[in-house]
């Protein structure tokens, strides 16, 4: 069984991980110039980057 501190370490871990993907995924949409996709409110949002 996994330990309360082992669970931690690998939650700040993966959400490092998607911090960092974020990041890299808002790069790529201004260089590419494309729309960025989100759900808001339950409903499709595009917005221009």
């Amino acid at each position: 069984m996994i330990t309360i501190e082992k669970q931690a370490e690998i939650k700040a871990k993966v959400l490092f991980g998607l911090a960092k993907t974020y990041e890299s995924l808002l790069v790529y949409k201004k260089e590419k110039k494309s729309d960025l996709v989100i759900l808001r409110d339950n409903k499709i949002v595009r917005i221009k980057m």
